[in-house]
């Protein structure tokens, strides 16, 4: 890895290609010769056994190469992640809000796992679930391969009690404690999810704790972990999370706005640990 970013790579196809050059400009046209070339110069381009390959080296299908991706003018996120908690199994970070959990879209070397990488120096570390970019609060890494898929088995097998605060508009023909039971499909729009008819595969239990009159202030317990489940699931009952720019509806893409978080906090986690057999409970320090 470099700096805490682990290297992509390709299986070359079959095809009519003269030189690397030429399928890679097929492959990637948004990266001009030049940036390849200077690339490959470093040695950011490789076979897989370790050696440095050259923008006019032969094209030979069937080949894997790696490569670093590189991300030009990536926007720093002004917010730092909290290491809670550490040992040989398992790292416990409360996430601020912005910060993908891994490289993806425009972010590279500001997801939490590649400044994770970074900051602490242990490259084999990987998440063990999922957590909106836009969503802050508590997740749970595996630091040691051997163990991963216990860690994995846990969340398969909802042996994880997950606890979520919320901000949303009061609604007061709404009765709480109530719960949310409906089925989550992809959305047409890949970055959303919508509910459907048919068996339900998403249940959220929803309670209001406060609130002044015109905001409320809800707990949430997710029993499943669907894509943006909570955030459909106060939708649906008319109070969508403050600040979501994708439901009801999709906001126009801006430039990063960070004055304007989602209003939703993974507060609290708690479980057996499936190594040792203690049970262990974790609470975010941030605040909506």
């Amino acid at each position: 890895m470099r700096e805490g970013v682990a290297p992509s790579f390709a299986w070359l196809p079959h095809g009519h290609w003269e030189t690397l050059g030429q399928y890679l400009a097929f492959r990637f046209p948004m990266v001009p010769e030049t940036e390849w070339r200077l690339r490959m110069g470093r040695g950011d381009v490789r076979s897989d056994s370790g050696e440095m390959v050259q923008y006019d080296d032969a094209y030979v299908s069937g080949r894997k190469i790696f490569y670093y991706r590189v991300r030009i003018g990536e926007t720093p996120i002004p917010f730092e992640e909290v290491v809670l908690y550490q040992d040989d199994e398992l790292m416990v970070i409360d996430k601020p809000h912005f910060v993908p959990v891994t490289p993806g879209g425009k972010y590279l070397h500001e997801s939490l796992l590649v400044r994770l990488r970074r900051h602490t120096g242990l490259q084999s570390i990987t998440p063990i679930h999922r957590l909106d970019r836009e969503t802050a609060g508590i997740i749970l890494f595996s630091v040691n391969p051997a163990t991963r898929s216990q860690w994995q088995a846990m969340f398969r097998f909802k042996r994880v009690h997950k606890i979520y605060q919320a901000l949303a508009p009061l609604n007061p023909g709404l009765q709480f404690p109530r719960s949310v039971s409906n089925r989550i499909v992809r959305d047409d729009l890949f970055f959303r999810v919508k509910n459907v008819p048919g068996e339900p595969n998403a249940v959220t239990h929803i309670d209001l704790r406060s609130h002044d009159g015109r905001i409320g202030h809800y707990r949430l317990v997710p029993e499943t972990g669907k894509m943006h489940q909570l955030r459909l699931h106060m939708c649906a009952l008319g109070i969508p999370i403050l600040n979501d720019k994708f439901y009801p509806t999709p906001a126009p893409a801006t430039d990063e706005d960070f004055s304007s978080p989602l209003k939703l906090l993974a507060s609290e986690i708690s479980f057996v640990d499936p190594v040792c057999g203690i049970e262990r409970s974790f609470k975010s320090t941030r605040q909506l």
